[in-house]
This record gives C-alpha cells, structure tokens and sequence, in this order.
C-alpha cells in the first residue's frame, strides 16, 4: 500500500485504489508457485518448511456491544490480515474484502472490482501453501466505523470505512504509529488460531523503536515492551495457539524504510557517523539474554549469583 498506492515507500508509485491490490495478487500467486516448486522438487529430500511472513497489528472495536463496530474492526483485520491469509489458508480474498471494493468500484461506475479475482483453478493452487505463518505485530488500534463518500479519490483506506483510533494512555516511546498495547497480541494470535486452522506460527517481528536517541543507552520502555508482549504470547500458548518461536525485532540499529537511520529498533546501538559503525548493547539486551537464558521469564524469587 505505502509503495503502490501512496509511494511513501519504494517502488514509489501512486496509483490510487489499484496499485496496492494488484501487487498484492502477484504477491499471493508468486508465494503459492514458490511453495509448490519446493513441495515437488526439495521437500522429500530437505524435509524443510515453506511459509509466509505477514504483519498485521489488532483491531479492536470501540464499542464491543454495537455491532457496527465489531463489523469495523473485523474489516480491519480482514483487510489487514485475511487480505493474505485468507487466500493462502481458504483459498480466495475474504468476503468483506471482496464486498466493500466492489461496492466502491460499482458506485465509481467501474465495470470490475478493482479488486482482482482468483480463477477457480488458481483458488485450488493457492490454498494450503503455507507449512508455518510467520506473524510480525507492533501495535492495535481502536476501530470505530467511518463512511467515505465514493466521490472522494478511491483507495485502499476509503475502501474499508472505518477510522483508527488510540488511547491517549498508551505508551508510545517511538514513533507516532507505535503504541503499545500487548494485549493485542494475544487477541490477534487467538484469531488466527481460529480463523486459519491453528497454524504452526513463528513470530518474525515484535519490538518497538525509539525515536529520540538514548545516549545512556537505557531503553527501558523497549524492556517494558518485550516484557508484556512476550507474556502475551506465554498466555497465547496457555490458549492452545501453536506459537513456535519469537524473534525481537531487531538485533541491531538500521535502515528503517523512508525514515532511514533515523528510527532505531536495534538492541544494540550503532554509530552511523563512525566509519566503522560500532555496536554497543543498550540495557534491553541483558534483559533480553536473561529471558533466552530462563527460556521464559526468570524466576523472581531465584537469586543470580
């Protein structure tokens, strides 16, 4: 969307309403032939894994008991997550999807959904080519239902009508979209887990950046996320999803899409101004290196000699 459809992010284009979609159907149809040229040629011999890696944050109604925001914040994730999962999982776009794109492209006066759509026999080829779902998650929103006139320029975000909400309560140590809320996580993992048929999940991808550099090195707003977002995933399990593994995103300081070297996610801090860019642990890595050493969070009562 961010590289086809605003061209905030490479390839840089703006193709309003279209863009982001089509991408998106090359995307899942590229995946699916990769999978099953691995499953034909490798797999009886590697015996390995071939999955997807999405991202997705949560979305939560504002209102649990109106029915139109339940509606809301279900399309938010289907646009979000099923916009993927869906076809990989069940074979086709999810229904809201496919109902709120081609309701906006008719009232545009479109022929055709703007919307691509699987043939029967590519449906068939794509669903079920997925051994793992690799899950990134930073952040949830409040979804409230919105309407955008159809005569507005179209887009993928007119598409869903709804708007994104935050509470002003929530921590937010990085950048202006970066809240955090790790109940979320459990939330989002439970819906997958009933959505797609509890998968085997890994998570690629859960951290929080900082925005303003700490000189000290002591993120421990970065301590306090890893800390609730992982006891999040301990409850998931405790639930029955089939979460696998975690990486913290990430390892190191680095480029960060248009924000450059300028948004810092790493563990460790590096000095891009030095030639030969040194590393140096900020205070999450001892809590990090704690939690592998403990597979778990260490037992408050043991005392570390």
């Amino acid at each position: 969307e961010k590289g086809y459809e605003t061209g905030e992010h490479a390839p840089g284009l703006k193709l309003g309403g279209c863009g982001a979609y089509k991408a998106a159907h090359h995307i899942i149809k590229t995946h699916a032939k990769v999978w099953h040229s691995y499953n034909n040629t490798w797999r009886s011999e590697q015996q390995g894994m071939v999955g997807i890696s999405l991202t997705s944050d949560w979305g939560e109604p504002v209102d649990p008991h109106s029915q139109t925001d339940r509606d809301a914040a279900e399309r938010y994730i289907q646009f979000h997550l099923g916009w993927f999962a869906n076809p990989i999982y069940r074979g086709d776009y999810p229904e809201t999807m496919k109902k709120y794109v081609g309701r906006k492209s008719a009232q545009q006066g479109l022929g055709t959904s703007r919307l691509p759509t699987f043939s029967a026999q590519e449906k068939t080829y794509i669903k079920g080519t997925s051994d793992f779902l690799g899950i990134g998650h930073f952040t949830t929103r409040y979804v409230i239902q919105k309407s955008f006139p159809f005569l507005q320029v179209s887009s993928y975000h007119t598409d869903r009508d709804l708007a994104e909400l935050v509470d002003p309560k929530w921590p937010a140590p990085g950048p202006k979209w970066l809240y955090s809320v790790p109940w979320g996580f459990r939330r989002l993992l439970n819906f997958i887990k009933t959505q797609y048929g509890n998968p085997l999940i890994y998570v690629t991808e859960n951290g929080v950046s900082e925005k303003v550099q700490c000189t000290q090195l002591c993120d421990e707003w970065r301590i306090e996320y890893l800390k609730g977002y992982i006891n999040e995933i301990l409850k998931a399990l405790n639930d029955g999803v089939n979460v696998k593994g975690y990486t913290a995103w990430s390892l190191l300081d680095k480029f960060e899409w248009n924000e450059g070297f300028s948004e810092r996610f790493g563990l460790y801090h590096i000095d891009f101004n030095n030639k030969n860019k040194p590393r140096y642990p900020k205070a999450s890595v001892d809590y990090y290196k704690m939690i592998i050493s403990a597979n778990g969070f260490p037992n408050p009562r043991e005392v570390m000699s």
